[in-house]
């Protein structure tokens, strides 16, 4: 049978494709630039994109691949509270992580998009607001169930049928801590969908409805084929990853939690099995399934069979990825939690999720993945409430991680990786509106984990208080390091230190409304990743140099990499005798 794409010309094709970029990409663009929290405005914590009526993406900002991963589950949760009750003129609003949502505070909004009367499509964007009116202001990991995480938006209607309804806006703003903020965002939100479903129907006037959506078609089943066929590659089999361990829940400290991870590979389908790890905790440490765990699979998976920097063609993000790709999570499990709960800090096992995908993949794929990566977020909130006004203030903060040696190249330092995607937000721009001041942010002083190709490097920050402040921290990997692979050293896991010194006092990773006391210094690690490679193979002059740099410390150039420096220089010769003497041993 003929498919309706077949009569599309190539050219076409390609401009209709580079068209559903240009419109993505512009849609996350006017909502970075219109946001009101620093969390959208600079992190951009967002997800912006294109969609036809079945849910199924067309296309994706280049942004958070946790945001717009999940959207298809958001309009799939739009469709079970609304059915067929949605209309042209409609503004939903939805956040349930039981019904599709990443976590509670990330809010979308999406659009139906109409033509001659006929729904074809959404657009559709979240972002992550600064307070979704819970039990703790920003971030919180120990709560009772998904109802303290904050308000739950089951497809409300901000407008039904071009009518704005009022009265929704002001339950909804009335009731959060950071009211203007949120209103800003969601104003935000608004703008980019509605800007999203504008460039549509301009596509769709230009080119006509069956052209383009026979053209959404055949780049969805393009990108299929083309995942499969790199699939198809990889011998049958099963790959498993070594079992990693969070450090715990947030309220049951020095419990750790078990993640295990295979990877089965069957002609060109793929199957993610996460049977055997942790089941469901008692706190918010849980992952929603369809948000985030399938998200962050999907994500992963692309990015190491198809990555564009050496890919030789255009290869577009659709929901064609999703087809190949099966995750086998069992219902009650930490990555598929039953209601009522409780998942909205969820970041760094999504970020060990890939990271144990990638593991799992180094022996088979040893050139297209990674050491171990940091994989994880200190994702931290800090609040307070101004005197003048009685209003909240409240900053969130991702601080990055790094990223494992690889095939070729070092790890990269100090950079947010896998399937977070986020900025960090200027200093100068946090300490003119916050009561607090950043004495240090720079690399690691420890160094690099060694390796042929070392690992990425992490960062350390920390923070002095001008007043009290609510602190949560939603971190992990304090007790479980990023793995070197091939011979390559492990690296270091992250920390936290309240007044770092003689009575400096060591924190856990996850707290929730810890109190900071005017004075009080915060001092953030995050975790360096692992190196690639035996290091005896990296080159002596890379191991001067990384010395020189500050990258890795003196005691490790000869008793890791064998490398002996006289003067400022290597010497090449006994640099030779002590590897082979090392070697023999």
């Amino acid at each position: 049978m003929k498919k309706s794409y077949e009569n599309v010309d190539p050219v076409t094709l390609g401009v209709i494709a580079g068209s559903f970029n240009a419109i993505a990409k512009e849609m996350a663009l006017v909502l970075y630039r219109m946001a009101y929290s620093s969390i959208i405005r600079e992190s951009e914590d967002l997800g912006a994109g294109l969609f036809d009526a079945n849910g199924n993406e067309l296309c994706e900002s280049d942004s958070t691949p946790m945001h717009i991963g999940s959207l298809p589950g958001y309009i799939a949760g739009v469709r079970h509270f609304l059915g067929d009750d949605i209309h042209e003129g409609d503004i939903i609003l939805h956040n349930n992580p039981y019904y599709g949502a990443s976590h509670t505070p990330d809010l979308a909004i999406i659009i139906p998009i109409f033509y001659k009367g006929k729904l074809i499509a959404f657009s559709a964007n979240t972002g992550h607001v600064l307070d979704a009116g819970g039990m703790s202001p920003g971030l919180m990991v120990d709560v009772v169930d998904v109802f303290a995480e904050g308000k739950h938006y089951n497809a409300v209607k901000l407008y039904r049928k071009g009518k704005k309804n009022e009265d929704i806006w002001r339950h909804i703003f009335e009731n959060v801590r950071t009211p203007n903020e949120n209103k800003g965002d969601v104003e935000a939100l608004i703008a980019s969908a509605r800007l999203g479903q504008k460039r549509y129907l301009e596509l769709i006037e230009r080119y006509g409805i069956e052209t383009v959506q026979a053209a959404t078609d055949r780049w969805m089943d393009y990108s299929e084929e083309m995942l499969r066929k790199e699939i198809e590659k990889i011998p049958d089999g099963v790959y498993k990853a070594p079992t990693g361990w969070f450090d715990d829940d947030g309220r049951n400290y020095g419990e750790r939690l078990r993640i295990e991870t295979s990877v089965i590979v069957d002609g060109s389908n793929l199957t993610v099995d996460l049977t055997g790890s942790s089941p469901q905790v008692e706190t918010a440490y849980n992952v929603p399934f369809a948000g985030s765990t399938l998200p962050a699979t999907y994500t992963i998976i692309r990015s190491i069979l198809l990555d564009e920097a050496i890919s030789e063609v255009f290869v577009p993000q659709n929901g064609g990825i999703f087809r190949p790709i099966d995750i086998v999570a069992p219902l009650g499990s930490i990555w598929n939690p039953k209601f009522p709960a409780a998942c909205t800090a969820r970041i760094n096992q999504v970020q060990r999720l890939a990271d144990q995908i990638n593991l799992a993949l180094s022996e088979v794929l040893p050139d297209k993945t990674t050491a171990g990566n940091s994989a994880h977020v200190h994702f931290n909130s800090y609040a307070g409430v101004k005197a003048e006004s009685g209003d909240y203030w409240v900053y969130i903060e991702v601080n990055e991680g790094s990223y494992g040696g690889r095939y070729g190249k070092d790890g990269l330092d100090s950079v947010d990786n896998l399937i977070a995607n986020t900025r960090n937000n200027p200093i100068e721009e946090l300490e003119m509106r916050l009561p607090m001041r950043c004495n240090r942010y720079e690399l690691r002083e420890e160094g690099a984990a060694s390796g042929k190709w070392r690992g990425g490097i992490g960062v350390v920050r920390t923070w002095e208080f001008l007043e009290g402040s609510l602190f949560t921290g939603e971190g992990d990997r304090h007790t479980d390091s990023p793995r070197g692979v091939k011979e390559g050293k492990d690296g270091l896991p992250g920390a936290l230190t309240l007044n770092p010194g003689k009575e400096g006092e060591n924190l856990h990773a996850k707290l929730t409304n810890y109190k900071i006391k005017p004075g009080d210094i915060l001092e953030i690690k995050t975790p360096c990743a692992g190196g690639y490679g035996n290091p005896f193979d990296r080159e002596p002059q890379l191991v001067l140099e990384d010395l020189l740099d500050g990258f890795i410390t003196g005691d490790k150039v000869r008793s890791e990499y064998g490398v002996v420096i006289v003067d400022g220089k290597v010497d090449i010769e006994e640099t030779d005798i002590l590897r082979a003497s090392v070697l023999k041993i």
